[in-house]
């Protein structure tokens, strides 16, 4: 009978066969070596293309759990005498860190743990035998967790210290350990409902059709997805472009932009498209949003999937008009902080350095923006980011340096403990 693994909100079938096993541990040690988790699950799974479907879902759960519990793995590892400077050989690394979480995490026994890693299966070359692997996982060794709350937290939820603490910055009181165990977690699968029709119309018929959704109070047009499931995506109303998927928080974002019927909005940093088709839904035909990016991959995406759903209201010039703009959004660059569910890897390539470098980039957009706009103008400007650097001071810096912006309003903290989905931040501005 195949074992439930249960970590945070998500719950995955999980007695992983040996080849899947073998693909997640190559993936990680792929990500052990620089490259990208969504490249290392994606080549992965295409080199193990036989696996079966609830495989392929525990190699990519299995891969973002490795990343996201990394020091706490590492530190079961060195209470064991196997820290991971004694393990020259990464694969080992991977090898050792895969059957620690495999025990220590999901909470599977020793000898399932080794019928998924013992020799002749997960990578070479490796230097740990099969007895020293399963004498390792059959002790109960305690983790020896700090005292100090915040390194404590931080450890538990493998966090780098200097993370923690920038986010214990502006993070509720009391409440630091709550907001890194989201940042941890599966993340949630959540949609907008467009036009024509409401949330309200097509919850019923979705629950009727089997599809497991629920609405979420925080957004009018917001549902999440409430099993592990993908058949939603087979639906008819997701191939006629009724459903979006979309972040929560993305969606409270480009809320915040409050447009109307009529109005001219550019979406100064619009990626793939998601807020375009987003605020293109609120101004309807009557408006316009100018979509701009510096990735022409990735402005290529958005082109193609506004084509695909007719939004002939949204274009994209080489030269946003600014100055016809009645809102511009800018959800800058950063560090995606807010995010980590979905790329845990990156908690481990951020710096402070980094930030440092993001925030000038931050304060360098909307220099670009403010100055065509016109009076009466607002900058939505947004991150999904949960550092204090790259949200309030950008706009603080901006503020102080622009006398003739206003901010409209408190700025928009979306928590990712207290809603489904990841971390944002918003702050509408006002050019007088």
């Amino acid at each position: 009978m195949a074992e439930e693994l249960t970590f945070g909100a998500s719950t995955v079938v999980g007695r992983a066969s040996r080849a899947g096993a073998t693909a997640a541990i190559e993936a990680h040690l792929a990500v052990l070596k620089g490259k990208p988790l969504r490249a290392a699950i994606s080549e992965a799974l295409a080199r193990h293309h036989k696996l079966g479907g609830n495989d392929r879902r525990f190699v990519a759960f299995a891969v973002r759990e490795l990343s996201r519990h990394q020091r706490l793995l590492d530190l079961a590892a060195k209470a064991r005498g196997r820290a991971p400077s004694s393990l020259h050989l990464p694969e080992d690394q991977a090898i050792f860190r895969y059957a620690l979480w495999r025990r220590v995490v999901t909470g599977a026994s020793a000898e399932r743990t080794m019928i998924e890693v013992a020799l002749p299966g997960p990578v070479r070359p490796r230097s740990l035998p099969d007895a020293v692997l399963t004498e390792e996982l059959s002790k109960e060794v305690p983790l020896g967790l700090p005292d100090d709350p915040l390194e404590r937290a931080a450890t538990l939820h493998s966090f780098p210290t200097w993370l923690a603490t920038a986010i214990a910055e502006v993070a509720p009181p009391g409440e630091l350990a709550d907001v890194l165990a989201a940042l941890n977690r599966e993340p949630f699968l959540t949609l907008k409902v467009r036009p024509n029709g409401t949330r309200d119309e097509l919850l019923p018929l979705l629950t009727a059709g089997g599809f497991p959704v629920k609405a979420c109070d925080e957004s009018p047009d917001a549902l999440q997805v409430t099993d592990e499931g993908r058949a939603i995506f087979e639906s008819r109303w997701m191939k006629e472009g009724r459903l979006l998927v979309m972040d929560l928080g993305s969606q409270l974002l480009a809320g915040l932009c409050r447009v109307t019927p009529g109005q001219t909005v550019v979406d100064f940093c619009a990626g793939a498209g998601g807020k375009s088709i987003f605020l293109a839904d609120a101004v309807g035909p009557s408006g316009r949003v100018y979509a701009h990016d510096t990735s022409a991959k990735r402005l290529a995406e958005a082109r193609s999937r506004c084509a695909e759903l007719k939004l002939r209201h949204v274009s994209f010039p080489k030269e946003p008009r600014l100055d016809l703009a009645d809102v511009v959004l800018v959800d800058a660059p950063c560090s995606g902080s807010g995010t980590l569910a979905r790329e845990p890897d990156q908690k481990w390539k951020l710096t402070k350095q980094k930030i440092a470098e993001l925030q000038t980039t931050q304060l360098g957009i909307l220099e670009q923006v403010v100055g065509p706009l016109k009076r009466g103008g607002v900058i939505v400007y947004g991150t999904c980011s949960v550092l204090k650097d790259e949200d309030e001071a950008v706009v603080e810096r901006f503020l102080a340096k622009h006398p003739e912006c206003t901010l409209d309003g408190p700025p928009l903290r979306v928590w990712p403990h207290r809603i489904a989905g990841g971390g944002f931040f918003g702050a509408r501005l006002v050019k007088r």
